[in-house]
């Protein structure tokens, strides 16, 4: 059912909200905006900052260009081919994409920019701080203060500078669970398109896990509740090294399994079966069910094939032969010293111990 809000009226309640918090600096009496909104213009009202002041869209100088370049290579890699579908999807709506870091600078930008218009061009160039502390209330800062999908119009910008567009943002986060950035949907002087946050939303999951691929781990699987599996980009996606430590997951991934931000974690702390398990099923064509230690169960599907113990084992001695002169190499190199040589290959001490080994007969 279409909402009974007309595009004036719309514009109406911003105005109100507008009056309230920002001309009387009142909190709002009745919900003309979003909380989050409200939120935002007081931050900006604490910093000092005045509705009417110019927007500045500066660009950051050459030196600390190249940093945020190099530092956000990853990033800008693995969203580029969905920046590119971006563009097809909103072609001829006169909005266009932009990506930032994770401080709001705008690290790439895609679709049909209109050069000859001030604003559009003011804000769609590499280098330009779009953070909410230099330009106020927008899509940009708010999603990654807020660290959610946003979408706002006209006057729920802070500035009146700003008035003029039209923006969705979604923030990014990386295999850790870390905030990495934002996607930016905006379009100037246009019609609202609330619809634009999922859309800005969804391509946000298929960046996230672009940059859980570049991290090539040993099994990487698709996770998601029974009967749930898709196998697409809207399921969980966890990636497990060769040990069976979890090296990164998508927020969906982290929200099934309950998987914990701020702490390295073992396939075994988290599937009540062991991680080997995980790749042996790995191999299978078809999703199978797998038990979590809190008692529910989940579908899980490789989304790696390549990786898999077949295909890895194609050449099993060959393999062995690298693995056994590269360990011996590391453990000269370590003086004998297990626990150095370990770390330096990037394995537990206990796995190390199994392979140097002699086998049991």
């Amino acid at each position: 059912m279409k909402s009974l809000i007309t595009p004036t009226d719309r514009l109406q309640h911003i105005d109100h909200a507008r009056h309230y918090v920002l001309e009387e600096q009142k909190r709002l009496p009745s919900p003309w905006v979003q909380d989050w909104i409200e939120r935002s213009w007081q931050r900006c009202l604490s910093w000092g900052h005045d509705p009417k002041q110019a927007a500045s869209f500066e660009a950051i100088g050459p030196s600390q260009l190249r940093q945020v370049h190099e530092k956000n290579q990853q990033l800008i890699h693995a969203a580029s081919a969905e920046l590119d579908r971006l563009s097809r999807a909103i072609a001829g709506t006169r909005y266009f994409a932009l990506l930032t870091d994770a401080q709001g600078v705008v690290i790439d930008t895609r679709g049909d920019i209109d050069r000859q218009n001030k604003h559009a061009n003011a804000i769609a160039r590499v280098g330009v701080d779009l953070s909410e502390r230099n330009i106020g209330t927008s899509a940009i800062g708010a999603a990654l203060i807020e660290q959610r999908s946003v979408w706002l119009h006209r006057g729920e910008h802070f500035l009146t500078d700003a008035n003029v567009f039209s923006c969705a943002g979604a923030p990014l986060f990386g295999p850790d669970g870390q905030c990495v950035g934002m996607l930016d949907l905006t379009g100037v002087d246009v019609p609202e398109r609330p619809e634009l946050q999922h859309l800005a939303a969804q391509s946000a999951r298929s960046i996230e896990n672009a940059l859980l691929r570049q991290h090539a781990p040993d099994l990487l699987l698709h996770v998601n509740w029974t009967g749930l599996l898709q196998g697409n980009d809207h399921d969980g996606l966890i990636g497990i090294d060769r040990d069976g430590w979890i090296i990164g997951a998508n927020l969906q991934a982290r929200q099934i399994l309950h998987l914990n931000p701020t702490t390295r974690e073992h396939a075994s702390d988290v599937f009540a079966l062991s991680w080997e398990s995980l790749h042996d099923a790995a191999q299978r064509e078809h999703a199978h069910e797998a038990a979590l230690w809190s008692g529910l169960r989940v579908q899980v599907k490789a989304a790696n094939p390549l990786a898999r113990p077949s295909a890895l084992t194609a050449a099993p001695q060959v393999l062995k032969e690298v693995e056994s002169d590269l360990i011996r190499s590391v453990m000269q190199q370590a003086r004998g010293n297990v626990s150095e040589a370990a770390k330096r290959l990037g394995i537990s001490r206990a796995t190390l111990y199994r392979k140097i080994s002699p086998p049991k007969r």
